[in-house]
């Protein structure tokens, strides 16, 4: 089943928490760099992930909340078995 744009912010984001480069974002949420390019963009663009000097990416404070709310809206729909 392929992944919507928000798992993969979702992914993203969580990679970040505690500071990532682009290459460990790449191979962590298994994607390519030329697609997670044009996220981190979006993701840095929407203030939910900042870039840092150390040629690291942060999740921001909007970021971590993002991830907490979209993980509490998830958390019932796992629950249910696949038809």
């Amino acid at each position: 089943m392929r992944r919507s744009s928000a798992d993969i912010c979702a992914d993203i984001l969580s990679v970040a928490v505690n500071g990532a480069k682009k290459t460990h974002i790449v191979y962590k949420a298994n994607l390519n760099f030329r697609i997670v390019k044009g996220y981190i963009s979006t993701l840095v663009s929407g203030g939910l992930l900042t870039p840092e000097e150390d040629e690291r990416y942060y999740s921001t404070e909007k970021g971590v909340e993002f991830l907490k709310r979209y993980r509490a809206l998830l958390a019932p729909m796992q629950a249910v078995p696949y038809a």
